[in-house]
């Protein structure tokens, strides 16, 4: 392990904090991996705060995102969606290795702020889903991850909630949780108040606390070339409705959305953890980027940085592949699986180069957009006054569970009047 000195409270931390399945796979490691529960109670504490949630869609990546988190003495979230991570994965990084890459990383550079590792968009799209996500979620757990977005938003509202309820007893009670209402689809289809409440209730019926709701806020995946971005003001308004439920907000879509904007969301909202990705993907392969992380095209074309990132050669070769594939600028995040094996065989110093840029992209969102530096402290802290890497619910059961089934369900749920939006596939 890297020389960096242990803080105050992190020796305990480290042996209360970390959840069972990681101290059964990991026993010997000095990695402090926790309950997203964990971050989630950190961005609280320190106030108008949001966790990084960076998606490691390579090695690079997860290397860069944990050195500036180590520098902004930050509680930090590694994650990687189904759809980037998962059985049909475009991406090295897996819903069954990230953890161990996490690991690694952290006993190797001597990373001690706490991480979660969290499963993204694990992606409900009908009932017949439901039947192999109960065999799958539970290997998710046993392969190291502590936090999960069940996303059923694709679904009717009271599917939705359903799909919810059902996969829930698959989650560990210590894990992190994560709803969505609403698909992301840009400015259509936006969610509101109504149908929030309306998963977040059915939820609290059933004794379910989620730590964060992500909404469709007006955000898109990918490249944001629209300028609509995020809603702040639907944002915060839907956070005070969920008030009395103690739900935290998870944006998504952050790429391509001004610093300002973010900012905005951090402050007048409940939101207390953003997903990166896009960018980050980006800033490690060395392309020009804008202050915010959206790529720059000229003519088409992404616009490589020379000398930063990978290297010209490589660069022409996955250019290349992906012409070779009638591929678009929203397609090159299929380059890295193909070529992830051939940048790790690269020299060392393009190799760390590569994740510097994304570490010095990271600590800039981290200290000037995320407010979240020197919450990894009040993470440990955390952990400390439950004496547990368990943290229990946030909210208690407010709802009658009796007013939450069957018809009154229905008629509940046949009362909202939210628009869907276009139909479409809107995976991460």
């Amino acid at each position: 392990m890297s020389p960096h000195a242990a803080p105050p409270g992190f020796d305990r931390a480290l042996e209360i904090g970390r959840p069972p399945s990681v101290q059964r796979i990991f026993p010997h490691s000095r990695a402090l991996i926790v309950s997203g529960k964990v971050i989630d109670r950190a961005m609280l504490a320190k106030g108008q705060a949001i966790a990084m949630a960076a998606n490691g869609r390579s090695s690079f990546v997860i290397r860069g995102a944990l050195k500036a988190a180590q520098k902004a003495n930050a509680a930090l979230i590694i994650e990687i969606a189904r759809s980037e991570g998962g059985a049909k994965a475009y991406c090295p990084v897996s819903l069954w290795n990230i953890a161990a890459q996490v690991d690694q990383a952290c006993n190797e550079m001597g990373i001690t702020v706490p991480v979660a590792v969290h499963a993204d968009h694990y992606g409900i799209k009908a009932e017949k889903d439901l039947g192999p996500a109960r065999v799958e979620i539970p290997t998710l757990f046993e392969a190291g991850i502590t936090s999960i977005a069940i996303d059923a938003s694709h679904l009717p509202d009271t599917e939705c909630l359903l799909a919810n309820i059902d996969l829930n007893a698959l989650v560990p009670s210590w894990a992190g949780l994560e709803t969505e209402v609403g698909e992301i689809k840009g400015d259509q289809g936006l969610s509101n108040k109504e149908e929030a409440l309306f998963l977040i209730r059915g939820l609290n019926a059933h004794g379910i606390s989620p730590e964060w709701i992500a909404l469709n806020n007006g955000t898109t995946h990918g490249l944001e070339a629209s300028g609509q971005g995020i809603q702040v003001e639907l944002t915060a308004a839907i956070h005070a409705a969920l008030t009395p439920y103690r739900v935290s907000g998870a944006q998504h879509g952050t790429s391509g959305n001004s610093s300002e904007r973010l900012r905005a969301i951090a402050q007048q909202t409940r939101t207390t953890k953003a997903n990166v990705a896009t960018a980050l993907q980006m800033v490690s392969w060395g392309l020009e980027v804008n202050d915010y992380g959206n790529a720059i095209l000229r003519d088409g074309q992404f616009i490589k940085v020379k000398g930063e990132g990978v290297t010209e050669e490589m660069w022409a070769e996955m250019v290349a592949y992906a012409d070779s594939k009638g591929w678009k600028a929203g397609d090159y995040k299929s380059l890295n699986l193909p070529f992830e094996n051939r940048l790790l065989g690269q020299p060392r110093n393009v190799r760390e180069r590569m994740a510097d840029r994304v570490a010095e992209f990271v600590y800039g969102m981290m200290t000037q957009v995320f407010n979240c530096a020197d919450t990894a402290p009040l993470a440990m802290e955390a952990i400390a006054q439950a004496g547990s890497h368990d943290l229990g619910a946030k909210a208690e059961r407010l709802e009658d569970p009796a007013e939450w089934s069957g018809d009154k369900l229905a008629r509940k749920a046949a009362e909202l009047s939210a628009s869907e939006g276009p139909e479409g596939n809107f995976d991460d």
